[in-house]
This record gives structure tokens, sequence and C-alpha cells, in this order.
């Protein structure tokens, strides 16, 4: 019975091809805008460590001596982010700061670069589940020798080496000679979580956080001496000895990272972290010890408000679009069924039943959905190549996948039948005897 309907909705649809057109047209670009948004908004707001980003937290501290008990800063001053991360009261553990750094290969004929390093610990790499292509990360012992190695991103590595495994070279950062132990594979977290701060002070101008990945990477203990007075802090109490050094500094600058493998765990980091400000506080160094907080990764994001405001707001506009399509297509069907409704009553007069007219009628809206889909799949993709050519952070993320596909697809059919469902039961309630007077 099904292909019956559908041959008959296809038949109708041919015989009025103008009104057709402008059906699948309106359901074509609403569900292309919707759509289009919608992929952006998914693949800015996943999560960038599925599986793990539950056992990752972030551990703050009011570090302010001056503070009034409010928000604590997004990161810490050097000697409380030393002091957590060297308690090892978690499963892992990190230290994480950006800076930019000038490097420069041995190699004859290379000029040097600004790029921007992390510097940060051993248990950042197994933490984050960070891909090595060449050689291998750090490690522990490799922190407290403050071995002079660094690991390059895969982007750097085909700038410099030309690609190849380049394991052994040197590297020039700043004034130092560096080992090159390990390279990257291509890495695009995103956002890029281990480094976010200050979301909320950004007015939604947060597509930064989608940038790539760094291109160096180092041991915090080696880029103390190598980065002295290169380090920018996010702000200070009060006005630091010297400039761009973390050691001693009145200043924020460190982010720390904890993973935690079990709820015991997280309520016994929680408890560890409440008694190290109470410690600190009558030692005279932080003002609130109450005022500690260890949000999970995912809730760190969403204090940020890590989605870009205007990716927000075109969702909310793409919606409203669509809706306004489908009020379009209501009225088309609405049209187009009652301009037929001398055929409809003479099909109730032969017997057929009200099920059956608006079954009917709602097939014929399914079928223009359906190909409206294909048509909106159509500007989805041309939506999405607009959008990666565009200069924003997050650009060269845009990509259509299986998910959206099939979403694009039930989201004009639904569409569709939503738009048709009064339109056909307006064409079941038709009286024959009505209509067969007209005729």
């Amino acid at each position: 019975m099904i292909f019956y309907y559908v041959k008959v909705a296809l038949h109708n649809a041919a015989r009025s091809k103008v009104v057709t057109g402008l059906m699948v047209l309106a359901i074509a670009v609403g569900i292309g805008a919707c759509m289009a948004t919608l992929t952006v908004m998914r693949l800015l707001s996943g999560d960038p460590l599925p599986g793990k980003s539950a056992r990752i937290f972030y551990p703050q501290v009011d570090v302010n001596p001056a503070s009034r008990g409010r928000e604590p800063y997004d990161v810490l001053d050097y000697r409380t982010a030393h002091d957590l991360w060297s308690s090892s009261q978690a499963d892992r553990q990190t230290m994480v700061v950006s800076s930019p750094v000038k490097v420069r290969s041995d190699l004859a004929g290379t000029v040097p670069l600004m790029v921007s390093s992390t510097s940060t610990t051993a248990d950042f790499f197994p933490m984050f589940e960070v891909p090595i292509q060449y050689g291998r990360a750090w490690t522990q012992e490799d922190d407290r020798r403050r071995s002079r190695v660094v690991v390059i991103s895969d982007r750097l590595n085909r700038q410099l080496f030309g690609g190849r495994d380049s394991v052994g070279q040197t590297l020039s950062v700043k004034d130092a000679k560096l080992q090159v132990i390990g390279v990257l594979k291509p890495w695009r977290p995103a956002p890029l979580f281990y480094k976010i701060r200050g979301g909320r002070f950004s007015g939604g101008k947060t597509s930064g956080f989608y940038g790539a990945a760094d291109d160096v990477l180092l041991p915090m203990s080696a880029s103390l001496e190598i980065n002295e007075g290169d380090f920018q802090p996010f702000t200070c109490w009060a006005a630091p000895e010297r400039t761009g050094v973390l050691q001693g500094s009145p200043c924020v600058a460190v982010g720390v990272w904890v993973e935690l493998g079990s709820r015991e765990k997280v309520a016994n980091y929680r408890r560890y972290l409440a008694n190290y400000a109470s410690e600190q506080k009558r030692l005279g160094r932080i003002a609130h010890d109450q005022n500690t907080r260890m949000p999970s990764l995912m809730e760190w994001l969403d204090f940020n408000r890590v989605v870009p405001s205007d990716v927000k707001v075109q969702a909310v506009l793409s919606f409203a679009f669509l809706i306004i399509c489908l009020a379009n297509v209501v009225g088309l069907l609405l049209a187009k069924f009652m301009r037929h409704g001398g055929e409809i009553g003479l099909r109730r007069a032969l017997g057929a039943s009200r099920t059956a007219v608006f079954t009917q009628c709602l097939v014929e809206a399914g079928v223009i959905g359906i190909i409206g889909g294909v048509a909106g799949l159509l500007l989805t993709l041309f939506a999405l190549w607009a959008i990666r050519i565009q200069p924003v952070a997050y650009a060269d993320l845009i990509r259509l996948d299986v998910t959206m596909f099939i979403a694009t697809f039930v989201l004009s059919l639904v569409s569709s039948l939503l738009a048709g469902a009064l339109p056909a039961y307006r064409a079941s309630s038709i009286q024959p005897v009505a209509q067969l007077k007209l005729l």
C-alpha cells in the first residue's frame, strides 16, 4: 500500500511542478541553513577527550592575598601550581603555561620562526592522550633533571625538517639548544582545552580557543630557565620584581590538571585541596581558604563559554528561519490539497476513508520532504564550504560527518511531515457531498 501512496504522491507532485518546486526550495533552504549551523555547534561544543573527560579535573585556589572571596583566578601562581603538582595526590598531574618562542633548526637555509609553545610536565602526554608519530615524550626523570629536550608538532616538523623523522635533531629555542626527542602526529583538540582561561571575560569572542595546537612542547623545569623573562601572566595582584618570571611572582599564569580514576579519589583530592588552602591561609599566603573549586573538564569548558556567541546566535536564527520556511510549506500544501478538493471528495464518495486520504496527503508531504532533504544536503555542503574559507580559527574543523548526514534527512522528513499534518487533516475532513455538488 505504501508504494501505491508514494506513486500517487510523485504523480501529484509532477502535476504541480511550480508549487512542488517552491515547497522543495523552502524546505531545502531551511534545512541547509539549520544543518550548517547545527554542524558547527556540534563540532565546537563536543567533548575534546571523549571517554576520558569525566576523569580530568582543573583545581582552583583563591591565591590572591587581598581577595574578597569571589571567583578564584582561572590560573594559579607558580608556587601554588608547583605545590599541587609535586604532591602527587592524583593518578596523574601536570602543569601548563603557554608562551610564544622563537625557534630555529640547525639545518642550513632555515630561518627563525615565531611559534606558540607549551611548557608542561611528563604526565601531559598520557593524561591528554597526545599521539606521538616519531620518537617519544619525555619522562618524569627528564623533568627532575631539567633535560634540554623538546617535542614538536607535525606542522613544525614539516616546516623545519620536511616531515621526516627528526628525532635527534637540534632545535634552537631562543638561545638554548634542545634535542628533538619526539614528533606529534597531527593533533587537533577542539577546543584547546588544556590552555583555556578567561573565556567568560571575552564577550563571546572565543573562536581563538579552536586554533591549532602548540608547535613546541617543553619540559617545565627546563623552560623556566630558557623562557625566563618571557612568560606572560594572566593577571597580577602586585607589581612583580622581575617581569616575565614565574618563580616568586605575585602573578597567576600556570594551570594545573589532574586525572582521578574514581569518585573516591575525586573526594579525597577535594579534601586535599581544602586542607592545602587552609594551610596556606595559616601561613598568610591567601585570604580565603574556603574558596577552592575543582570543575571537571567539560564543566570548565562550560564555565568559560567556549562556543563563540556568534555561532549560538546563528543557530537560533537558523531555527527561526526553518520555522518560517515550514510555515510557507504549510500554506502551499494547504492550497495544493484544497485545489484538488473535488478529486478528494470523489475518492471519499467511492469509499476511501478519512484515514486513507490523510495518509495519502501525509505521504505526499513526506516525499516532498525527502526531495527537499537531498537539495538541503547540497546547500548544507555549500554552506560548510563557505564557512571553511572564512578567516576563523575553527574553519578547518568544519565537516559533515555521518551522524549529521543522517540527521539532515531525518530533520527534513520530520519537518515536512509536521508541515503536512494540518493540510492533510483539512483535506481528509472534506465532505464528499459538498464537493460532488461542485463537480
